[in-house]
């Protein structure tokens, strides 16, 4: 029985190249390989001129404990994570090289992951899916051809767990700080008369949070029936998950930190007929999301491969806020007579709700043989959104009705691609790139906040590059790659944003020997109408972006892995860049004024992580991971009020493995010690300008996101 926990804390900050894609022979290997097809035609190996690192999901057991996926990568070169509840659990998100979540193209199993609107990802909604993960791949910059909307920042992509020769079952339990609870349950029946295998997950998590009120109630599941031959590989998929969580998206002020303290949240804060004030206990986000994949993977000869998938994606639910003196004219109410008097707003309790539904089709064929690898391959898919809101209650009603929606309106968004790309190995020491996509967005939407769009974008993405194998352990590379992206259905709150586009040159060099991996790479990404972060939120709390005109993101990341000894390992990473939008102007207070280079928002000069781990005893690992994040900017002004401190913090990882000769196969118990020196930071924040309380006379209002203290997370599995 394969391991579920295997004592390896890297963390996720090496690459590993174990997932290249290779001819094998046997029976078994084949069926590896068909097992990978679903994302080989999206991933990468040592040999193509892509920046990436490859992380398996035995690097990531010892710290698996309920956190999400974001901050389990927390420690890959050039990432900076951020949690709203301040501890890991809940909403969570992920920046590479400063780019936010909504330019990390997201896939599982190649299939699309980030909300086709928004373009975000948001990992509440797939709890624990972590555990049900086999490996993840990340690539920095534009990376090769994939679905969904295009990468500006990083692609990550997921390859769920793999068919099981063998029956296991697995029991789960985590404890920590804020009343962090996990419990899952893992099996698979193996293969059942040499053919098919069944294998799910059950999860459940609870946490308080670290800030006040950010409660979490989180369930999901997998569920994996699989067939597979010599040849075939066919997979049905149904995974999801439900969220409640309270809100904590408004962050906090540094006047609210002085008074209440770090862990204060003003979400759902009223005042009762008496005066008092109160929080309305029911201010949460309530969103069920549940996933359908079928995937047939072919290998129809010794160098030809297939993949063919379908999928559907069905989420619904809201978000409840108590909203206090609210204009009747926003919710199309009449105005009222009470005694005489004139009543045109009210105190309310509203939910806002999306209903929408993601289906569509993933396709892709392979050829491999003579140092040629081609594929061919694309997607179609289709997002039907609702968007509307309803009152539940209100203290003066006027002439509505029950389940009158107070706004209502739909969205629709088509995605169709194909794309064609090659490696091809000129000799033992050249190997050429090339990747062609073509790509065409239709976005229709009818929101008052947006106003009517019927925008359509065709894009044509090239990328190339070649590698040089100077031997069997040392490879240089170097690759252009253009992208394009169409604005979110954010960006559309500020007028008519333009689509961005990026040039992305890649130079590095790899390393690849028995003790020793290192990656060095140069990156220049040149942007034109990028839309950068202006360090906004909207009245849900999103942020806002808006085009700049010419920018740039440029840098050196290097990271290592390094086995010093049998007991020792040791694995840095450092990132060291510049971020500018060039020749910024900003309008304050109806006066337009140049500020030249600034830096971009949210974009660190420096990030940086480390691991240092001890293994004493055959069973026995301890881990001690650094992070380090430089001082960063709020807004794009470079002004000192809108300036986030750097920060460093440490974790202490601890496993310990038993293999019992009776019941249990083997029972791991894995300890986290997060932010061991209890650092008091910063991770995330927002800034605006206030025109409304001072006109002509306008100022910076900040909000920030504390993260915990010091803080544990105590966990056991039960291997059968």
């Amino acid at each position: 029985m394969k391991s579920i926990f295997t004592t390896m804390a890297m963390c996720g900050l090496v690459f590993s190249l174990n997932a290249q894609i290779q001819e094998r022979d046997t029976t078994q290997q084949k069926q590896i390989e068909l097992d990978e097809v679903s994302v080989s035609a999206l991933r990468v190996n040592k040999i193509t001129p892509v920046t990436f690192s490859n992380v398996e999901a035995e690097e990531l057991e010892s710290r698996n404990l309920g956190q999400d996926i974001p901050i389990l990568l927390n420690y890959l070169p050039s990432v900076v994570t951020t949690s709203d509840a301040g501890a890991g659990i809940g909403y969570t998100g992920i920046r590479v090289r400063g780019s936010d979540a909504t330019r990390v193209n997201v896939t599982v199993n190649g299939i699309p992951y980030n909300d086709p609107e928004s373009q975000g990802t948001f990992w509440v909604n797939m709890p624990d899916f972590a555990s049900s993960t086999e490996s993840f791949q990340l690539q920095r910059g534009v990376g090769t051809s994939t679905n969904g909307a295009g990468a500006f920042g990083a692609s990550l992509n997921l390859l769920t767990d793999a068919v099981s020769d063998e029956a296991y079952a697995s029991i789960s339990s985590s404890i920590g700080s804020f009343g962090t609870f996990r419990n899952n349950i893992k099996f698979s029946t193996g293969l059942l008369s040499d053919h098919i295998e069944i294998s799910g997950r059950l999860s459940k998590i609870n946490s308080d949070g670290y800030i006040d009120r950010a409660t979490a109630d989180l369930t999901s599941y997998f569920l994996q029936t699989a067939y597979k031959d010599e040849n075939t590989l066919i997979k049905a998929l149904l995974f999801g998950g439900h969220e409640i969580t309270y809100q904590s998206w408004n962050g906090v002020s540094q006047a609210e930190i002085d008074e209440f303290g770090r862990t204060h949240n003003n979400a759902g804060a009223y005042t009762d007929t008496d005066g008092n004030a109160q929080f309305y206990d029911k201010e949460e986000d309530n969103y069920r999301q549940n996933h359908f994949q079928l995937h047939w993977n072919q290998q129809l000869s010794d160098y030809w491969k297939t993949q063919l998938a379908v999928h559907y994606t069905r989420g619904r639910g809201y978000f409840e806020q108590y909203k206090e003196n609210q204009g009747f004219a926003g919710y199309n109410l009449a105005p009222i007579t009470l005694g005489g008097e004139t009543i045109d707003e009210t105190d309310l309790i509203r939910r806002r709700w999306l209903d929408n539904h993601f289906y569509g089709t993933t396709f892709s064929a392979q050829y491999e043989k003579d140092g040629l690898s081609f594929v061919a391959g694309g997607a179609f898919n289709t997002y039907d959104g609702g968007h509307f809101g309803e009152i539940i209650w209100a203290r003066y009603a006027s002439g509505s009705e029950i389940r009158d929606r107070y706004y209502d309106n739909d969205s629709d968004k088509t995605d169709f691609n194909v794309y064609t790309k090659a490696n091809y190995r000129l000799n033992q020491k050249w190997s050429l790139f090339g990747d062609l996509q073509y790509r065409r967005v239709g976005y229709k939407a009818n929101g008052a906040e947006t106003g009517n769009v019927d925008d359509t974008f065709n894009f044509f993405n090239p990328k190339a590059g070649v590698s040089y194998i100077l031997n069997d352990e040392d490879t240089f590379y170097f690759s252009y790659a253009r992208a394009n992206r169409e604005p979110n259905r954010n960006d559309y709150e500020s007028g008519n944003p333009k689509p961005e586009k990026l040039n992305d040159f890649e130079l590095g060099y790899r390393h690849n020997s028995q003790n020793l991996r290192m990656n060095a790479n140069f990156y220049y990404m040149g942007y034109t109408d990028q839309l950068v972060l202006t360090g906004e939120l909207n009245d849900v709390g999103a942020p806002l972006r808006e085009n700049v005109g010419k920018s740039y993101r440029t840098g050196i990341e290097l990271d290592v892995q390094w086995q010093l000894t049998d007991k020792w390992l040791w694995a840095p990473n450092l990132a060291l860049s510049s971020n500018k939008n060039q020749d910024y102007v900003i309008d304050r207070d109806d006066n337009l004024q140049e500020l030249g280079n600034t830096n971009i928002a949210l974009s660190p000069q420096i990030i940086a992580g480390n691991l240092i781990q001890y293994s004493p005893i055959e069973n026995l690992q301890l881990g001690l991971l650094t992070k380090y994040v430089g001082e960063q900017y709020l807004s794009n002004t470079d002004t000192d009020a809108s300036k986030l401190d750097a920060y460093l913090v440490n974790d202490l990882n601890l496993t310990y493995t038993l293999r019992p000769s009776k019941i249990f196969k083997e029972i791991t118990f894995s300890g986290l010690v997060n932010n061991l020196l209890d650092e008091k930071y910063i991770s995330n924040g927002y800034t605006y300008l206030n025109t409304w309380s001072n006109p002509g006379n306008s100022f910076e209002v900040q909000g920030y996101y504390p993260q915990a203290g010091i803080n544990f997370l105590l966990g056991a599995t039960f291997h059968f």
